[in-house]
């Protein structure tokens, strides 16, 4: 018999269905069930490729005891963290105060008017290293409602008082100069780790948007360790068992400082972000590896994560069934023995594969199998022969029993892949990717934006093109204009400028506090315990600094005053976390630069039918300067007819050829006609 969650759009709520767990979704009626009947609330925060939250389902959710002590003592709440991660950081910011530290799945135990008291992680089916039994902590809160109640309401008011007062302070530092970026790569220069790239220990997690700061930062500044240490950190990773070797791809971190052994799910906003840094490390540098990877990862992500309706799923689970012995494990799919090898390739090609791949008789994983990696100390051999043997196990992993997929589209991460996809099809003339890139941005119109007056909105997630009840948060605003403003500089087509201007708007109008510091939710959003405020880039970038760079992009292609001041006011907490905590403000560090820079503006104006102008184009796109702003198209007129972006007004054709111009700080370079001189004024390299 199913419970409440068998109508959710939710891929994870719905693995929750057949739970004996009488699950609720999060709603009014589940706080006012609770309220009827006296009890506290339990509430599960996971989401679909959690390996742990599997576990513990598997463990105690899918127990006929512990479900039926939950349904007698608690109203259960199931929530999917993608889907609301309002819900979810007002509690992890709880977990982390009370207990020091966080994770999925988040188990915490409310009174009915949801203020926490009691809070945890994974708990095991029995006491193990330390850690209660999760039956023993279901007695033990029932036993404390029961008969300690009004000192469980104590401590919940008080944890609520304690997250109230941790309101910040950063919208009035002043947005950051040299000196703070300069100081933020001080601090990153001493948290990395020079032998095996990135920051900081194990587990390591790709760091995305720090080395999308460290790339603007040379372009800027000319800093070679900046350069550097972007360049060998991509490396390494795509040589770490944490890149897919055969399929392309990252997953969501490597449990070891080398990159050798990954936490083998497949996130879209990793794979969006890394395929974007990818793609401007070879702008900058014209690495080979660097095309390879951004390329691969494209392909990826259309490949596996592309849905029938044109978006892109949310993740890849890390388990899957191992064929010999049925059992859900980590790193099934895409593990490898040196028998495995032989089986597919037979012993010649096996040996080589072994040789090239790293794969050894000890395994570098689990039971003796091995994660592919491209040592460093690698045989030299044929590319053509290295191309074969992939191919060959490429398809021999695709008999494998495939891990799941979270078919949801999330706007947010959407508009991650949106710009990903968009600059790699024009830098490596790939129409088709483009041409996907504009196919999700048609989604995210169609179904997830709701333009109706007075209560226009942007929906956070849907499924199978059925848009989900949830309001999107300010990444969500602040990523898909960002992925709109990219679209719009690659194809010369303004309708996605206009509409990251409605997205913009609506961060202006119901995300902005008065002292210019930004809220997660709008003004009109559910009201929880705490209106959520994180200016902190977590594995995507926060919607703070992701709002930040699309009202410094759009004052840049429209000349508003107003989304520039916000931009900047927006920075502030650059200003303030910056040179202290670099690792954890990486895009707002990354937006900081493009600020310093201008953004430049760089208007190529002439006839689509001239190939002259595709030649201006394309040295506009693959200027290195910080945040540029690219508008392309047909002169626009003093009146406002013509050409569709603002900075095409009143510029003229230098001797009736195609022509573009830079502009920066109310100062503009002279018009040119030659891509050179263009690529020059934009301090790109000419890969």
């Amino acid at each position: 018999m199913s419970n409440r969650l068998a109508h959710e759009t939710s891929p994870y709520l719905l693995q929750h269905a057949d739970n004996p767990v009488d699950w609720w979704p999060w709603s009014p009626e589940a706080f006012a069930q609770a309220r009827e009947r006296g009890v506290p609330v339990l509430l599960s925060v996971g989401y679909s490729s959690c390996h742990w939250c599997h576990v513990m389902a598997h463990e105690s959710f899918e127990d006929g005891p512990a479900a039926a002590y939950m349904n007698e003592h608690f109203v259960n709440i199931k929530v999917d963290r993608e889907e609301r991660p309002d819900v979810d950081a007002v509690y992890m910011e709880a977990v982390q105060a009370a207990t020091g530290q966080g994770g999925w799945p988040m188990t915490v135990f409310l009174t009915p008017d949801a203020e926490p008291f009691y809070f945890g992680t994974y708990f095991p089916p029995e006491p193990r290293h330390g850690m209660p039994s999760f039956m023993e902590v279901l007695e033990g809160v029932h036993t404390a409602w029961v008969g300690r109640r009004e000192e469980v309401a104590e401590v919940a008011q008080r944890i609520v008082r304690d997250l109230a007062g941790r309101q910040l302070d950063y919208g009035k530092a002043g947005a950051p100069g040299p000196e703070e970026l300069a100081g933020a790569l001080l601090g990153l220069t001493r948290e990395y780790d020079a032998v095996r790239g990135g920051f900081g220990g194990a587990p390591k997690f790709p760091p995305s948007m720090v080395l999308e700061f460290l790339l603007r930062h040379h372009a800027r500044t000319g800093a070679e360790g900046a350069l550097q240490m972007a360049a060998d950190t991509c490396e390494a990773m795509a040589r770490g068992g944490i890149y897919d070797q055969l399929g392309g791809g990252f997953a969501r971190y490597s449990v070891d400082r080398e990159w050798t052994v990954p936490h083998f799910e497949k996130m879209l906003y990793d794979n969006a972000l890394l395929c974007r840094v990818y793609a401007h490390l070879w702008r900058a540098t014209g690495s080979d590896l660097a095309r390879r990877v951004a390329l691969e990862t494209a392909d990826f992500m259309v490949r596996e994560l592309r849905t029938a309706e044109g978006g892109f799923a949310s993740a890849l689970d890390a388990d899957s069934e191992d064929p010999q012995t049925g059992e859900h494990v980590e790193g099934a799919y895409y593990a490898w023995t040196p028998a495995q090898l032989t089986e597919v390739l037979g012993a010649d090609d096996a040996a080589l594969a072994a040789a090239y791949f790293g794969v050894t008789d000890e395994g570098t994983f689990e039971h003796g199998t091995s994660v592919l990696q491209l040592p460093q100390d690698g045989p030299v051999v044929d590319a053509g022969a290295i191309a074969r043997i992939r191919g060959r196990l490429l398809a021999a992993r695709a008999e494998r029993p495939a891990p799941g997929r979270d078919d949801k589209v999330v706007a947010a991460w959407n508009g991650l892949a949106i710009a990903a996809l968009a600059e790699c099809g024009a830098y490596f003339d790939r129409p088709d990717l483009v041409e996907r890139a504009t196919e999700a941005a048609d989604l995210l119109v169609r179904v997830h934006f709701d333009a109706a007056a007075g209560r226009a909105r942007l929906a956070r997630t849907s499924k199978d093109g059925r848009v989900g009840a949830n309001a999107g948060v300010l990444e969500d605003y602040g990523d898909v204009a960002e992925g709109f403003l990219a679209l719009a500089a690659v194809t010369g087509e303004g309708v996605w400028l206009e509409f990251a201007g409605f997205l913009v708007d609506l961060v202006l109008d119901r995300f902005t506090a008065e002292d210019g510091s930004l809220y997660d939710t709008a003004h009109d959003a559910e009201q929880l315990i705490r209106r959520p405020q994180d200016p902190t880039d977590t594995a995507a970038p926060s919607g703070w600094t992701a709002a930040a760079g699309a009202l410094l992009s759009y004052a840049a292609h429209t000349g508003s005053e107003a989304h520039r001041t916000a931009a900047e006011r927006a920075l502030g907490v650059v200003h303030a976390l910056g040179p202290r905590v670099p690792r954890f403000i990486g895009h707002g560090l990354a937006v900081a630069e493009a600020l310093l820079d201008g953004p430049r503006e760089v208007a190529v104006v002439g006839d689509p039918e001239d190939p002259a102008l595709a030649g201006l184009h394309r040295a506009a796109l693959l200027g290195t300067a910080p945040g540029a702003v690219v508008a392309v198209g047909l002169p626009r007129a003093a009146d406002g007819s013509g050409g569709e972006f603002p900075l095409l007004a009143e510029r003229t054709l230098v001797h009736d050829r195609p022509t573009a111009y830079v502009c920066r700080h109310f100062v503009c370079a002279r018009p040119t006609t030659d891509p050179v001189e263009l690529a020059d004024q934009l301090g790109a390299v000419h890969p």
